[in-house]
């Protein structure tokens, strides 16, 4: 692994002219916390009024009396600054809210739920996309919410700022969906989803947000949608330029090329593959906890403390602790490793091309290792033509009674996170007869689970074991042996010295995305 001499401190004087630039440039820019400061700014004022004539374009809302009986929803105005994969500022973004906490079910709306594309999706797509050298474009909906198709009669307050236009007692009738409110997000998605199919688009039913189109020639044009953010792909150029036409018409549609930046994630595609990273989003958090200075460390964790209450620990503050744990969280999306350092902003999941064309999953579980309950932690890696496209790490919700229940149920997972992998793959057109691979390093899990006999010391997880017996026996799935050593699941259950994770991190596909090599 090539490190640089920046290795062992974080400063920015380490850091590459461009690279300081970006890093010192992330909170130059002010945004304004209410109205009244914004209309102060010209650049905001602009945003503002952008914002109210997009939204009466739209055909939002009429301006109409608050007929006797209803209660205005109130409305508030956000203001956030979007960022370019390199910091600089791409533009202001002035939005306005509803405030939807105050609707109530029955009266202002019914049902509010939406998917979400699936992030796994997205992964396993990349992967066979530098596999079969597909496309990776990107399209940006303008105000998506704003097309959802309002079922419910619902009345907002006049925007704050405009009051002083209109007469009393005057309120805005929603005739579109809006920001907001509980409804929005399923209005927009079914709008949106009618309009894919109505082209001839399939529905993934392992990813409703998965649109797939093939030809009579084979060829397949792919679309996933996050609320509204669109990635395309496939082989299939001419259909995605159909495609590309129809939603420009259907709505207001921002072509952005090439996938680069996605969810606050950089994608960087090159001959040798794909490497996604979130090397923004880890300044912004090295920023934000004061941690740029910081030295760092080889692993995330002291592979020989056990973590446990501390009763003399000084108090921190809950709602910050809870926050930072959460940005975690979305950091590991792209790295399974978590390694909090000056290396997590080296580093990238890279997806390279491949001929092993396998569906892998390595299943692990440590054994009460909690003091504090003695609950097991499972830990999966998936992986789809050789690279890493899932993974997961979670306490068990029991205690297990055995090294080997722990491990059955981290199996049970496994396998079930495997056969979804595999649907999806069916729905990008690339089916397998080939059984999922599961590796696991307890040789007694694999033989009782290849052994439908009855076992008086597992009666106590018979549904796992039932259902990795039938999963084998109709050859869903094949359960093989791999020694702890080469467990890569093994990462996602315990803290590992340095040589055990550094060899693992390799194993998971990290890799250093500023290496001459």
């Amino acid at each position: 692994m090539y490190r640089s001499s920046n290795w062992n401190y974080v400063t920015y004087d380490g850091l590459s002219p461009s690279y300081r630039a970006f890093a010192t440039s992330l909170d130059d820019t002010q945004v304004p916390n209410t109205i009244q400061e914004a209309l102060k700014i010209s650049e905001w004022k602009k945003t503002v009024q952008d914002e109210i004539d997009a939204l009466e374009k739209n055909g939002t809302w009429t301006i109409t009396d608050l007929p006797v009986g209803k209660r205005p929803v109130g409305c508030k105005w956000i203001f956030t600054i979007k960022y370019k994969a390199d910091g600089s500022v791409e533009r202001f973004k002035a939005r306005l809210v509803a405030r939807g906490f105050t609707q109530s079910y029955g009266i202002d709306y019914q049902e509010t739920f939406a998917p979400v594309a699936k992030l796994n999706t997205i992964r396993i797509l990349l992967s066979l996309a530098v596999n079969q050298d597909w496309c990776l474009q990107q399209l940006d909906i303008k105000n998506a919410f704003l097309n959802g198709d309002l079922e419910e009669e619902v009345y907002m307050e006049i925007p704050p700022g405009f009051e002083e236009s209109m007469a009393k007692n005057q309120v805005c009738k929603l005739q579109k969906s809006l920001y907001g409110l509980k409804q929005s997000p399923r209005a927009w998605f079914d709008r949106f989803t009618k309009a894919v199919l109505k082209l001839g688009y399939k529905q993934g039913q392992a990813d409703h947000t998965l649109f797939v189109k093939k030809s009579h020639a084979g060829k397949m044009a792919i679309l996933i949608v996050y609320v509204d953010d669109i990635i395309l792909s496939g082989n299939d150029m001419e259909e995605l330029q159909n495609l590309k036409k129809y939603l420009s018409e259907e709505f207001e549609v921002k072509d952005l090329g090439n996938l680069k930046y996605f969810l606050g994630m950089e994608v960087t595609r090159s001959r040798k593959g794909i490497v996604v990273s979130q090397r923004k989003y880890i300044l912004d958090l090295l920023k934000e906890t004061g941690m740029l200075g910081c030295k760092p460390i080889d692993t995330p964790m002291d592979s020989q403390k056990k973590l446990g209450i501390e009763k003399e620990s000084t108090p921190v503050d809950r709602g910050r602790y809870q926050r930072l744990v959460g940005r975690l969280i979305y950091l590991s999306h792209t790295r399974p490793d978590i390694g909090f350092a000056v290396s997590a902003v080296r580093k990238g999941l890279f997806f390279r091309k491949t001929e092993n064309r396998d569906t892998e999953v390595y299943s692990d579980a440590d054994w009460a290792v909690n003091i504090i309950d003695r609950r097991s932690t499972s830990g999966y890696c998936s992986f789809v033509w050789g690279n890493l496209v899932t993974w997961r790490s979670k306490k068990q919700s029991v205690v297990a009674r055995s090294s080997a229940e722990a491990e059955y149920r981290a199996l049970a997972q496994g396998i079930c996170e495997g056969i979804w992998i595999k649907r999806v793959l069916s729905e990008l057109g690339q089916t397998s007869s080939s059984p999922i691979l599961m590796m696991c390093d307890n040789q007694a899990v694999i033989s009782i689970g290849k052994n439908p006999v009855h076992h008086d010391r597992t009666k106590h997880v018979e549904i796992d074991r039932h259902f990795i017996t039938e999963k084998v026996t109709s050859e869903t799935v094949k359960l093989n042996y791999v020694p702890t050593k080469h467990q890569t699941a093994d990462i996602l259950t315990k803290a590992l010295p340095r040589p055990n994770f550094e060899d693992l991190t390799c194993k998971l596909g990290l890799y250093d995305i500023y290496s001459p090599a």
